[in-house]
């Protein structure tokens, strides 16, 4: 069946709307008319090859939509119900999966490199992280899918799937802040927004937005900020200003970039953590020379999909929603439709990425 996608062709290359022929659902797959997908800067990535994915491919991995038909074996969704996407399923059996650390699941992006549709002129198609959400319709594995919670719009839930996850995981389960504790959130995205509003439902005393556009602070004020700096070479210093000379507990980098990582780092207080969620590319090196890591005794670490078990996470982050301490709707600056994604590609090329939402 014919269904209208965004397809990269080519690293580098702008996303182009077609038309692809999506096959039904085969044993344990599940067939979904998309509500809504947002288009993450985790999709750029992909696009200029910061990570690596077989090509061409429909990207777009953080979306909701209605189930519509299941193939055999399939049992723990049902045609008609409505599902958020799991774009980095745990398979279960590997060593991080024993460990209880799904979000490091050796096995979790195996789907990207398997063929699920093909161009009208029957080239291959690979469904970019494993779910393909940028169409109107998607097939996937089963486990690629979650139920959607009650009470939360199918198009708001979409959300839920990567930017909230990460923002919300990177500050509860990666830096396990405390009530009371500070924290600078380095970069207002859609991350960054979801980062801020979990360290104010985490009870943190002082919140620091810091990001390179003024615009952003009301945004980020909204989202939980007590505080808001415009990124410059003075940054770490004017965050300590704000804490005593003495530096935030937690800063989590939402960018990717060595200077932001470098000044979330130096932001810190003696024996603070940093908590890198940004993705960046192998040329951003950071460097740290031995005395310093020794003195200041901070922590650094990754995080992946925000230290994340989806399937535990979801429901928790659905009560947020619920009770109106988490507002989904600050992560989206702009919507807009299927044949607006390249234009969407292009803002974030150019530095201008609003956080766009594609509704169908």
């Amino acid at each position: 069946m014919a269904v209208r996608a965004a397809v990269l062709p080519a690293l580098g290359a702008p996303p182009e709307i077609a038309e692809i022929d999506l096959p039904e659902p085969g044993p344990g797959q599940v067939r979904i008319r998309l509500a809504a997908v947002g288009v993450c800067h985790s999709d750029l990535s992909l696009s200029d090859g910061t990570m690596r994915v077989p090509l061409p491919a429909v990207l777009g991995h953080e979306g909701a939509g209605t189930v519509l038909a299941v193939g055999e074996g399939v049992t723990h969704v049902a045609p008609g119900a409505g599902v958020v996407l799991n774009w980095a399923p745990s398979c279960g059996s590997c060593p991080a999966c024993a460990r209880g650390e799904v979000w490091l699941c050796a096995n979790a992006l195996n789907g990207a490199g398997q063929v699920y549709a093909r161009t009208t002129d029957g080239t291959d198609l690979h469904p970019g992280l494993n779910v393909a959400a940028f169409a109107e319709e998607t097939v996937v594995p089963e486990g690629c899918v979650l139920p959607a919670p009650d009470g939360v719009p199918l198009a708001e839930a979409a959300l839920l799937g990567c930017a909230v996850l990460t923002g919300y995981g990177a500050v509860h389960h990666a830096a396990r802040v405390r009530p009371g504790e500070t924290v600078a959130v380095f970069g207002v995205g859609g991350v960054g927004l979801a980062a801020l509003q979990a360290a104010r439902i985490a009870g943190a005393g002082r919140i620091v937005a810091v990001d390179v556009s003024p615009e952003k602070e009301e945004l980020a004020r909204r989202a939980g900020a007590t505080d808001y700096v415009l990124a410059s070479d003075t940054t770490a210093r004017e965050i300590r200003g704000l804490t005593d000379r003495q530096g935030v507990d937690v800063a989590v980098e939402c960018v990717g970039r060595a200077v932001t990582i470098r000044a979330a780092w130096e932001s810190t207080r003696r024996g603070g953590r940093t908590v890198v969620v940004g993705i960046g590319g192998k040329e951003e090196q950071v460097t740290f020379n031995a005395l310093e890591l020794f003195h200041w005794g901070r922590t650094l670490s990754g995080c992946v999909y925000g230290n994340c078990d989806p399937a535990r996470d979801l429901p928790v982050l659905a009560d947020h929603v619920r009770a109106g301490r988490l507002d989904l709707g600050l992560l989206v600056t702009e919507r807009i439709t299927l044949d607006g994604i390249p234009g969407a590609f292009a803002n974030m090329r150019a530095g201008r990425g609003a956080r766009a939402l594609v509704t169908f």
